[in-house]
C-alpha cells in the first residue's frame, strides 16, 4: 500500500508520522483529501479538526488553530502554532472546544485592552489640544 510521511511542526514540537495513507483537512474552500502520490500543493488550514489514517487502518485526529499545509514528494508538512493528536474523536473534540473558548476569551480581553488604550490615547490628545488652545 502506498504511504507518505506526515510532519507536524509547531513552535515547540516536531512529530513525524510514517506510513500515512490518507489525510483529510479543511481550508477556506472546504474539505479535501490527500493520498500518496498527490501532486504538489500548499494551502492554509482553518481552525478545527483534520484527520489522517495510517497503514494500520486507524484514524488519528489532529486539532489545530489553523496552519499551513505543504505536500511534495510524498511528504506532508503541517506548520501551526500548536497542535494536538488523539485517536479518540470525542476527547479531542472536547479539547478543541475548550481551546476555542480560551482563545475567544483571550481575544475579547485583547479587544477590551485595545479599546481602553485607544480611549486613553484620545483623551490625552484632547487634553493636549485643549491646553494648547488655553495657552494661546
Amino acid at each position: 500500500m502506498n504511504s507518505f510521511t506526515l510532519e507536524l511542526l509547531s513552535a515547540t514540537e516536531l512529530r513525524k508520522v510514517e506510513g500515512v495513507i490518507s489525510f483529510v483537512g479543511e481550508d477556506a474552500s472546504g474539505s479535501f483529501g490527500i493520498l500518496a502520490g498527490h501532486m504538489r500543493c500548499i494551502t492554509s488550514l482553518v481552525f478545527g479538526l483534520s484527520r489522517f489514517r495510517c497503514i494500520d487502518g486507524e484514524w488519528h485526529y489532529l486539532a489545530l488553530p489553523g496552519g499551513l499545509l505543504y505536500f511534495l514528494d510524498n511528504r506532508l508538512q503541517v506548520c501551526t502554532r500548536h497542535f494536538m493528536v488523539d485517536r479518540d474523536y470525542e476527547r479531542i473534540s472536547g479539547l478543541l472546544q475548550e481551546q476555542l473558548l480560551v482563545e475567544e476569551r483571550a481575544l475579547q480581553d485583547m479587544k477590551e485592552s485595545l479599546r481602553r488604550l485607544e480611549e486613553s490615547l484620545l483623551k490625552r490628545l484632547w487634553e493636549s489640544g485643549h491646553r494648547q488652545i488655553l495657552q494661546e
